[in-house]
């Protein structure tokens, strides 16, 4: 199902404060990604490939907060992220990142809404066509 909700991001000024943060007060599993500038962040028991036992359950990630990347963002799911960018486009939003790999895993992508919010978008490999 395409549009889901399947991924949220917290930008930090100081990432390891942060981390700290989240892990005493919620319990959250969080492990950094240095070669990746990225800290995966882990909210719920997960599988081997991170993803969530429990259905509806999401994780994420964080990152340095830098550039338009300053507010939480909701990452959705979708088949193709440059239609999805399309889009987004004719209907009065904007890109912001366009498509960019993320590792062999997928691609990611970040748009404003028509009322301006930050948002992110995510094709899983397997979606790619190649």
């Amino acid at each position: 199902m395409t549009g889901r909700v399947v991924h949220f991001e917290i930008p930090a000024e100081d990432e390891e404060r942060a981390r700290n943060f989240y892990n005493a007060a919620f319990g959250w599993n969080i492990q950094p990604m240095p070669e990746m500038n990225y800290n995966i962040v882990m909210t719920t028991p997960s599988d081997d490939q991170g993803m969530p036992k429990e259905p509806g359950a999401i994780n994420g990630g964080m990152f340095r907060r830098e550039g338009e990347l300053k507010t939480p963002i909701i990452t959705l799911d979708v088949e193709d992220i440059d239609a999805a960018l399309e889009k987004v486009g004719s209907l009065g939003g904007s890109t912001v990142e366009a498509k960019m790999a993320v590792g062999d895993m997928g691609f990611a992508a970040y748009f404003r809404d028509s009322e301006g919010n930050l948002m992110g978008l995510w094709q899983t490999a397997a979606d790619s066509g190649g």
